[in-house]
C-alpha cells in the first residue's frame, strides 16, 4: 500500500506512554535528558504518572499496577527516536552526569546525524540524535 501526502490521517504529534516498574527511577531518567514533570496523576497521596515534556516532545510515564504480573518484559522489539537541534555530545554528557549510562557514545551515522543510545530502566531504547541535514 502506497502512502501519500493526502493520507486521511494528517497527524501533528505522538506521545508515547509507558507503563514502568518504579516510577521513581523513570523519573530520574528522563529528567536526566532533559525531560521536566508537566502533569502528575495521584491518588490517595499516590503518584500513579506523570506526563514528561522536553520541547515538543512529551512521554507518558504510569507506575504499573502489576495487574497482569510482576514477571512481564517491558520495552521488547522497541525504539524510539528523538531528535534535535542542540549538541549531541553535550546532552549525552549531562545525561551521563545525570547517572543515565550510554549503551553507545555519540557517533556519527551513515544518515549524516550524529546519536547517542540510552536504555530507560524498563529496557525502552532510545536514540537521540541530530537533525538530518540537506
Amino acid at each position: 500500500m502506497a502512502t501519500t501526502d493526502n493520507s486521511l490521517s494528517q497527524l501533528s504529534s505522538l506521545v508515547p506512554s509507558f507503563t514502568v516498574d518504579d516510577l521513581q527511577a523513570s523519573l530520574r531518567f528522563y529528567e536526566a535528558l532533559g525531560f521536566i514533570v508537566e502533569e502528575r496523576w495521584e491518588e490517595n497521596g499516590t503518584l500513579l504518572g506523570v506526563m514528561m515534556r522536553s520541547g515538543r516532545c512529551e512521554v507518558g510515564l504510569n507506575q504499573d499496577d502489576w495487574k497482569k504480573g510482576r514477571d512481564r518484559q517491558k520495552g521488547l522489539g522497541m525504539r524510539m527516536y528523538m531528535s534535535t537541534a542542540q549538541n549531541i555530545d553535550e546532552i549525552a554528557a549531562r545525561a551521563k552526569s545525570g547517572g543515565v549510562t550510554l549503551k553507545s557514545e555519540p557517533h556519527d551515522t551513515e544518515w549524516k546525524t550524529r546519536a547517542f543510545e540510552v536504555v530507560d530502566p524498563d529496557g525502552f531504547v532510545w536514540t537521540i540524535g541530530s537533525e538530518m541535514t540537506a
